[in-house]
């Protein structure tokens, strides 16, 4: 098993054993709440978490049996069951598909999460079992903090979690991203994260990228990291946004990140 990939399953389970010690103890009033998902009370984004995991855990079995990624009827099947359960049953039945979802992760060597490519359901290249990992944190911790928020406003991504999607959320700009937020604008912002320390820099133009800390910066961005990765994911309104967040600089004000990040 690579480090990161074991650093990665340990996070998960973390997460999930959070969750799903907080979904135990929810009434019925507890999981018709609004959550941080705009549209979805607790128990639909519980739904989404056990029916993403169900989805998941039928691509690596279809990888390594070789009858390949569920088709979409499958899916459309999948997710018409679980958004028809009641919301205590949404919330008992995310604990059993996540479970076996991590213990599936768990079986494979090193090996095997490096070698084996698993064929997903929306267009892109087979991934290997880690990459898996890394997306199904990305999903898992960033509407965890969806349910949690609902209860708490300064809810916050947890610091594991957080360092490791920092270092892959680059990787979401392509679907997260949307530069005409910046209404025909350029930008490039320093960008200094704490909880880990990083220091990079957020290009806006045509497109949205990450890169070197820019010599001359329109602006300075300094935030936590678990702030930053919930920026790139739409997760940033001001009651949730900390006040040790700061943007120097005349060029670009976090209204216009926001709008550069609108969410999903």
């Amino acid at each position: 098993m690579t480090d990161r990939a074991e650093q990665t399953i340990r996070e998960l389970r973390a997460e999930f054993d959070e969750l799903a010690s907080m979904a135990k103890g929810f009434g019925p009033d507890d999981l018709i709440r609004p959550s941080g998902a705009s549209e979805w009370d607790v128990s639909q984004v519980l739904s989404h978490l056990g029916s993403g995991a169900e989805i998941m855990l039928a691509a690596i079995d279809g990888a390594a049996n070789g009858t390949g990624s569920p088709g979409m009827d499958a899916i459309r099947g999948v997710w018409a069951r679980w958004d028809a359960m009641p919301p205590a049953e949404r919330a008992r039945a995310f604990g059993t598909a996540n479970e076996a979802l991590l213990r599936r992760f768990a079986e494979f060597d090193a090996r095997a999460r490096e070698e084996l490519r698993i064929e997903l359901w929306f267009p892109t290249e087979p991934v290997s079992l880690a990459s898996l990992t890394g997306m199904r944190l990305s999903e898992f911790a960033n509407h965890a903090w969806d349910v949690k928020v609902a209860f708490d406003p300064a809810a916050t991504l947890a610091p594991g979690a957080a360092e490791l999607l920092l270092d892959q959320v680059g990787g979401m700009l392509g679907f997260a991203a949307k530069p005409e937020g910046l209404g025909g604008r350029r930008a490039s912002v320093a960008v200094r994260t704490t909880s880990p320390d990083r220091s990079f820099g957020l290009e806006v133009g045509e497109a949205v990228r990450i890169g070197d800390v820019p010599a001359e910066p329109d602006a300075v961005l300094t935030a936590p990291a678990e702030w930053f990765v919930r920026l790139v994911y739409g997760r940033h309104s001001p009651d949730h946004t900390p006040s040790t967040v700061s943007l120097t600089g005349d060029g670009v004000t976090v209204d216009d990140l926001r709008r550069v990040f609108p969410g999903f």
